[in-house]
């Protein structure tokens, strides 16, 4: 078994260096529920860099209701992040996506052909509500992918109404949905029954990419030391296939 992951019998910190891309995130700051500071951004950045990650799409919370942000202000603060993480001697690489919501701002920039901030591979990173079903969530997969874009769902895990019939996590994949688990469900973080789906979700081969979803370095911290389930070095994520692209 390669246990490169959660390896519990040598109980040493986790290493993400086969994964190597990061493609969830919010580390620009000040613009989401991420990080506050630069500084807090470029620890962040460090502490991935140590954690074995080569590369960083940092993607924040694209959201009408709470975040209206938009591509320039993503990127012009992803050139603030860059020059703190240059000037600390990092050598890792930062550059910038989005998470979108899918909400009627999200489709109104999907109907009239505005600019998106992708994932390599013009991967878009998508998240559901957590507390009701969106009514119309394949039309607008659909939608996504008609639109030259490769929809990339975030944390599946997390959405618990789908949990009474997980058929949907396949019938989503099956419609051309890529889904990502956050690293965090997996160290039960958000509690039991998320890790238990995301569990799941693996052993049915249904995840494509891993991600952090890291807010503040707590969160790295608690991953870092997270020694659990070393049975997911199993799992063949894809994320390093997207580091040259």
């Amino acid at each position: 078994m390669l246990n490169w992951l959660f390896d519990t019998k040598k109980n040493k910190d986790v290493s993400l260096d086969r994964i190597g891309i990061d493609i969830h995130s919010h580390l620009i700051p000040g613009i989401d529920d991420g990080v506050e500071t630069v500084e807090e951004a470029v620890a962040m950045a460090s502490k991935m860099q140590a954690l074995g990650f080569s590369h960083i799409v940092t993607t924040p919370h694209i959201m009408w209701d709470c975040y209206k942000n938009t591509p320039e202000i993503i990127l012009s603060g992803l050139q603030n992040v860059r020059q703190g993480a240059a000037e600390a001697g990092l050598t890792i690489k930062i550059d910038a996506a989005a998470e979108y919501f899918i909400d009627e701002h999200f489709n109104e920039l999907l109907v009239t052909g505005q600019q998106f901030l992708t994932l390599p591979g013009n991967r878009l990173l998508v998240e559901l509500p957590y507390s009701t079903p969106l009514m119309n969530t394949a039309e607008t997969l659909f939608s996504i992918i008609k639109n030259g874009y490769q929809p990339v769902l975030a944390h599946p895990e997390r959405y618990t109404y789908f949990y009474s019939d997980p058929s949907v996590y396949k019938k989503l994949a099956d419609q051309g949905c890529e889904l990502q688990v956050n690293i965090l469900s997996l160290t039960g973080y958000y509690g039991e029954n998320i890790t238990k789906m995301a569990e799941w979700l693996l052993r049915n081969n249904l995840i494509t990419f891993l991600g952090t979803d890291a807010h503040k370095i707590q969160h790295l911290d608690m991953i870092q030391k997270s020694n659990k389930n070393n049975w997911i070095s199993k799992y063949p994520f894809q994320n390093e296939k997207l580091i040259n692209i």
